[in-house]
């Protein structure tokens, strides 16, 4: 499939837990279309696909968790074939970013289950804190579709 000129719409999640009142996230290594990084679970939706309905989807195929609440949600309005919602952050590619153009919404879930060892194209699934998520944009590779939203993360939980 030519994917050049085609634009993509992306249903991403920053997974929280508290533990010892501290938040952790999950992250993955993932190596997709020739780039090997951390990321968080999402993925593409489906045609006709809600939004959280996407999510839920791509964080069980990715990391075998399942959602139990998405925040924001109880302020989601539906009608006539048309949601309105509130995700925690919205990207969008303004450069070529391996030939795909794409926008993203990412939501902050909590789940249930323990998460695989290895996914769907994904390895290395782990809960990590946020001193350990700053130190991970800091020094290593992270997704560029998701580094912006983990900062965005980071500073509304006064770790940037």
């Amino acid at each position: 499939m030519d994917i050049k000129g085609k634009i993509f719409v992306n249903s991403r999640a920053i997974v929280e837990r508290d533990v010892n009142s501290k938040k952790e996230i999950i992250v993955q290594w993932r190596n997709k279309r020739s780039e090997e990084c951390w990321e968080f679970p999402g993925g593409q939706i489906e045609p006709y696909e809600s939004l959280y309905d996407a999510v839920r989807r791509e964080v069980k195929e990715e990391t075998g968790l399942t959602v139990t609440a998405i925040k924001g949600e109880g302020e989601y309005f539906k009608e006539n074939g048309v949601e309105c919602l509130k995700p925690f952050s919205v990207y969008q590619t303004l450069e070529d970013y391996h030939y795909v153009d794409s926008v993203g919404f990412h939501f902050i879930c909590q789940v249930d289950g323990e998460p695989f060892a290895e996914g769907d194209d994904t390895k290395a699934i782990k809960w990590i804190g946020l001193d350990e998520l700053k130190r991970i944009l800091d020094e290593e590779t992270f997704s560029n579709i998701d580094k912006v939203a983990a900062m965005m993360y980071l500073k509304e939980n006064q770790y940037l």
